[in-house]
């Protein structure tokens, strides 16, 4: 298995360590076993380079963010983009259809029951992206990382090769209008971020959790709103996009976690030491008004989505997320001087001399 670098780990005794080993061969039987509710609409991987990029995500209803999503991730340097698609009934698969660069699964199984859309995945990074930087993201997230470190995923990538460093954490930081979310106002194609500017710079909180020593980071704009009086319920905001896959690996929780559990250690979460960037989360457009309303009665997002019923009706409610705190986005420099994002600290400090051409 690939080094983490110099990231420091605590290895579980043997029972342990057996255990979540176990654990990993069950998630990487799951998603074998997926296969078989996957159908290939568009199948173009017969066009990935081996030095290729790929991007992987699940959709459903998606339409109006696609646009945008797919020319932000081409500009960053996706090469290849594999798709599923779960049951969406808008213009989302005729959307995504005819693009060398797309390749097209659908399945109308059940998101929660699939583990949220993660045996699909791991089914995908299995036959796909084995030896490949892939990312894997939502299509309401917006990847963004420090300038030091290249304009585009190629740089990126190069960098952490030359530092021996197979990952890259994020932060999830949630984007949200100025007025009410109902009042915003969105068209295809644009850059959501200027519906939605405003982001909040903290408090976020971290902390390990055993046994697969994976990060948790709460606070920020959705516990301030929804989950002021039970934060252990907010959501979760560190996430692991971007690995130098291989086969033999499993993501756990979304992107939250992965096994083997030492590359968990690789995201450290804001202010920590280790390089990072963010995730601009731009689910609060104004069509999340109709939709949360649609999600609470399909109840596949949450383990337990009964306990979220309070979240979908304030969400439904358009409320104003902005307050006096909120800080309006002006890029990752400005994320850079507020330590929500970095090149990592003294011995996690990457090496950023960027080779001038990529392999």
């Amino acid at each position: 298995m690939p080094d983490v670098g110099s990231l420091d780990y605590k290895r579980p005794k043997l029972w342990r360590r057996l255990r979540l080993r176990r654990r990993r061969q069950g998630l990487l039987w799951r998603a074998f076993r997926a296969r078989r509710h996957l159908k290939v609409v568009q199948n173009n991987s017969d066009q990935i380079a081996s030095h290729d990029i790929l991007l992987f995500a699940v959709v459903r209803n998606e339409e109006n963010r696609l646009p945008y999503f797919l020319d932000y991730y081409r500009g960053l340097g996706v090469d290849h983009f594999l798709i599923v698609d779960n049951g969406s009934d808008d213009g989302t698969r005729a959307l995504l259809r005819g693009h060398a660069d797309v390749s097209i699964w659908e399945t109308k199984a059940s998101y929660r029951t699939s583990r949220f859309g993660m045996d699909w995945i791991n089914r995908l990074l299995a036959q796909f992206g084995h030896g490949h930087w892939c990312l894997t993201v939502d299509a309401d997230e917006l990847f963004v990382f420090p300038k030091a470190l290249g304009a585009d995923l190629p740089s990126l990538t190069s960098v952490l090769d030359q530092n021996a460093l197979i990952g890259f954490g994020a932060l999830m930081l949630d984007m949200a209008p100025k007025d009410a979310l109902g009042d915003a106002v969105y068209e295809a194609g644009q850059d959501p971020i200027e519906t939605l500017p405003y982001f909040d710079p903290g408090p976020y909180r971290r902390e390990r959790q055993g046994p697969l020593n994976n990060l948790w980071v709460q606070g920020g704009l959705r516990e301030r709103k929804f989950f002021e009086n039970r934060p252990r319920r907010s959501p979760t905001l560190n996430k692991l996009p971007l690995m130098k896959w291989n086969r033999r690996w499993a993501y756990v929780i979304s992107t939250h976690s992965i096994l083997p559990p030492q590359l968990n250690m690789i995201y450290d979460g804001p202010g920590g030491d280790t390089p990072s960037g963010a995730l601009l989360h731009t689910k609060f457009l104004p069509e999340i008004v109709s939709k949360s309303e649609i999600e609470k009665q399909r109840g596949e997002h949450f383990t337990r989505p009964e306990l979220f019923d309070g979240y979908y009706d304030d969400v439904a409610s358009s409320p104003v997320l902005w307050d006096e705190t909120c800080l309006r986005h002006e890029g990752p420099q400005q994320l850079e001087d507020l330590d929500l994002i970095g090149i990592g600290k003294g011995a996690k400090r990457l090496n950023v001399a960027l080779p001038k051409d990529r392999p």
